[in-house]
């Protein structure tokens, strides 16, 4: 790994605390490589070898059970995986590829776990991080379980308007057939819901999206802090 990268590793809130000698033992053993996209980086049931750390492009989790197959998250710069299966040495729930070119770094999951046990800051910090990745999933389940399939694209569209700035018009940040596998809907589904929003001025054409009737579209999503928030 080149001095360069250690940056990006340092930065984050998973690191950032933990004492430097530490880090320079969690970090002695990394690699730092650039993968084309559809690169199968992990695989569903193998033992998780290394921590993963998206430095620059995306990576999509995935499963699959019985020929089906689903998408689980799309990940982006900053974001790691699989962080549980790493401290637990246990088997990888999800597979993981490339959705484009990027740069990934790897960090060997032994390491992680020899450090977590001798670092107090570091463990603090992974617990944090499951206590966030955990309520991300119970929200996730809130919103499949609760929200009918066009409620969950109207709250996903304003989640991703906000993000990307509040324009009026955006692109999508995935593929709609990798869209609604996320949502839990089936591509015909997710095309009927989009039609059905069109009366909350909602018009996606392509990737590209455009609302014009923002108050109608969140009273039809009725966003709440306790599904839609990611910060809580």
């Amino acid at each position: 790994m080149r001095e360069s990268d250690i940056p990006a590793i340092r930065s984050l809130a998973l690191f950032r605390d933990m004492a430097d000698e530490s880090f320079a033992e969690l970090v002695r053993g990394a690699y730092v490589q650039t993968f084309p996209p559809n690169m199968e980086l992990i695989v569903e049931g193998d033992d998780c070898d290394f921590l993963h750390i998206v430095v620059s492009g995306s990576v999509e989790l995935f499963a699959n059970w019985s020929d089906r197959e689903t998408a689980m998250a799309v990940l982006r710069e900053g974001a790691t995986f699989i962080l549980a299966a790493a401290i637990r040495d246990a088997p990888n729930l999800m597979s993981g590829r490339t959705l484009e070119r990027s740069r990934i770094i790897m960090l060997p999951a032994e390491d992680v776990r020899c450090v977590f046990e001798k670092d107090h800051a570091f463990a603090r910090a992974v617990v944090m991080e499951l206590a966030y990745c955990y309520r991300g999933v119970i929200k996730g389940v809130k919103g499949l379980k609760l929200r009918t399939s066009i409620e969950r694209l109207a709250n996903y569209l304003l989640k991703w308007q906000k993000k990307l700035g509040g324009h009026t018009e955006f692109a999508l940040p995935v593929e709609k057939r990798r869209l609604a596998s996320i949502l839990g809907m089936t591509p015909e589904n997710l095309s009927r819901s989009i039609k059905s929003l069109r009366p909350y001025g909602v018009e996606i054409t392509g990737e590209i999206v455009k609302i014009t009737k923002p108050d109608d579209l969140k009273s039809l999503a009725k966003p709440t802090p306790l599904i839609d928030d990611p910060r809580s």
